[in-house]
């Protein structure tokens, strides 16, 4: 079997940039300071790292960095589903379905949790 066939095993649900967006416009909210609407995903996470960055070009390249960053987790995660991820997840949790969403969130430190066991994966 290969690895296309094992995917289409399970069904998977992940944004993780998106979660994180999210996040981002909260905390913005949550300032006093809500971003406009229509602002693109690399605009929001520019404004973001603004906040911090010395200059524009640092917190671009900051952005583009953490844009980056989340395609690699995805791509990780969806390469090792099969052969670590799902095992883990089954030892762990006990969990035995197919359906699996995974959501970055920040609580106590950065994770990306799978919704339906609960499964946790540290990113510190």
């Amino acid at each position: 079997m290969d690895e296309r066939e094992d995917m289409a095993m399970y069904d998977v649900k992940m944004d993780l940039m998106r979660d994180w967006i999210d996040t981002v416009k909260e905390v913005f909210r949550g300032s006093g300071r809500p971003l406009e609407e229509g602002l693109s995903d690399s605009e929001i996470a520019f404004r973001y790292f603004l906040e911090t960055a010395e200059d524009e070009r640092q917190a671009r390249e900051r952005a583009a960095a953490h844009e980056e960053r989340f395609r690699m987790l995805d791509s990780a995660i969806r390469d090792n589903l099969e052969s670590l991820i799902v095992p883990d997840i089954r030892k762990r949790t006990g969990y035995q379905g197919n359906e699996f969403q995974f959501n970055w969130v920040y609580n106590q430190g950065e994770h990306i949790v799978e919704m339906r066991s609960e499964y946790r994966i540290p990113l510190q």
